[in-house]
């Protein structure tokens, strides 16, 4: 196949790969600055090909969409957040309310992927850009010198050409290998990946809102750990306007080694005595799938290269910490600045790594890598066999202690208790201390 020659005028000032939140934020950023826009999706709509297990945290759209509140579809509005830390028998819950919330400026909302991935890229479409569905790219174009100058289609007579191409094609992605933009990062992607499987239920509107203590548009929001047995990961159940969303993440690598199933680990969390009331009699409407990054940021590939950025999942931005399971604005923020960056690297004629700059030290002094760095080692304390197993057993067990009543005994002291129950759980308490430094430490 013959390479464009450096005379050829591109087709397009900038090419996206992908119609996820990244993708759609950066063809909407490039648009607006009045540059020509491919966006290129490989499902026959957007969303089509996605898998959803969270909130949307909407302080970026502030920016992106200044209006975003009145025009997004959004399920519920969280206004409750609630850490779950199980054993096979107990459930100890971190519960947080607030109507703050649930009025402007909203916190975060509950949405369905497929509506909320075509409302992003209908915004960049409205702007400007050319949205190609049903499309799937195979590999970059290159010019003689190793500059990116487009991309290979599955359509006939398919080749594009850009002066930039932004990847924004999900987990491992491909076009950042081949760019060799993974080349600095260590170990398999299997080692820091994770598979989240996820579970659709239909429950009537005014059954969710008795159970979960809901009223109109209110919403909630449960990461759940401890309840993925021998296998590194956690949970999380959330409440959308007529159904509830509930699965796991597991680490790829505790998951192949454990010769379980992903969708018994589901089933086993559904049957837990503190879940199983709240998702009784629900019907299942869908079963899910995705792959996500959760090494942050010791694994994240370069991010630019001559004519090639790289956002989002593609960049391994989804941040895995704990009680923080966040990968949309991640995403969003990542897609914004980069569009920013390829439209004036366009604009000034240089779309070199050097001319593409600007999108790294926008994402340094912005939340998506600050948040990151801060973070970088909770990812491994989190899939830790203590923070995964004995941590819950131990503040189970101590909360069981504390509050049961064992008259004609005495209440036992707090130490005592503790020292007690952390013994009987084999948790060494100078791991505990030197685990809270850590974390302690991690946010600077």
């Amino acid at each position: 196949m013959n390479q464009p020659s450096e005379c050829d005028e591109p087709a397009f000032d900038v090419i996206v790969v992908g119609a996820g939140p990244a993708g759609s934020a950066a063809a909407l950023e490039a648009a607006r600055a009045g540059k020509t826009v491919a966006m290129l999706e490989r499902g026959p709509y957007p969303g089509a090909k996605n898998v959803y297990g969270g909130v949307v945290y909407g302080r970026i759209l502030d920016e992106l969409v200044p209006d975003w509140w009145e025009r997004m579809p959004v399920q519920r509005w969280v206004t409750r957040r609630s850490t779950m830390m199980l054993t096979g028998h107990q459930a100890l819950t971190v519960d947080f309310r607030t109507e703050d919330w649930g009025r402007p400026p909203y916190n975060g909302a509950t949405a369905h992927r497929s509506e909320l991935d075509g409302w992003l890229a209908s915004l960049a479409v409205e702007a400007g850009a050319v949205l190609v569905p049903s499309t799937t790219v195979t590999g970059l174009l290159r010019a003689p010198d190793g500059t990116v100058t487009g991309v290979r289609t599955d359509r006939p007579d398919g080749d594009l050409t850009a002066r930039v191409v932004i990847a924004c094609d999900g987990v491992n992605s491909f076009l950042a290998k081949e760019a060799g933009l993974f080349a600095g990062v260590r170990g398999k992607p299997a080692d820091h990946s994770s598979l989240g499987v996820k579970e659709t239920l239909v429950l009537p509107r005014e059954v969710i809102e008795e159970r979960f203590g809901l009223s109109g548009r209110q919403g909630q929001d449960i990461e759940i750990i401890g309840c993925t047995g021998d296998i590194p990961g956690g949970g999380f159940l959330y409440t959308n306007l007529d159904s509830v969303s509930i699965g796991v993440v597991l680490s790829l690598t505790g998951l192949a080694a454990s010769g379980t199933r992903p969708e018994q680990v589901l089933a086993d969390l559904k049957a837990h005595p503190a879940v199983a009331p709240l998702i009784r009699g629900g019907q299942l409407k869908e079963y899910s799938a995705h792959l996500i990054p959760e090494g942050g940021y010791d694994t994240m590939p370069e991010l630019t290269g001559d004519g090639i950025l790289v956002a989002g999942d593609a960049a391994a931005m989804c941040l895995a910490a704990g009680i923080w399971l966040e990968g949309i604005n991640y995403a969003l923020g990542a897609g914004m600045y980069a569009g920013r960056a390829a439209a004036a690297a366009v604009t000034a004629g240089d779309t070199s790594k050097k001319g593409l700059a600007g999108y790294r030290s926008a994402l340094e002094e912005s939340f998506v890598l600050a948040d990151h760095r801060t973070l970088r080692k909770v990812p491994g304390l989190v899939f830790s066999d203590r923070v995964q197993r004995a941590y819950p057993a131990l503040v189970c067990d101590l909360a069981q202690g504390f509050f049961s009543v064992d008259n004609p005994r005495p209440k036992p002291g707090l130490r005592r208790l503790l020292l007690t129950t952390a013994r009987a759980r084999g948790v060494n308490l100078r791991h505990l201390l030197s685990d809270a430094i850590t974390g302690l430490r991690s946010f600077g």
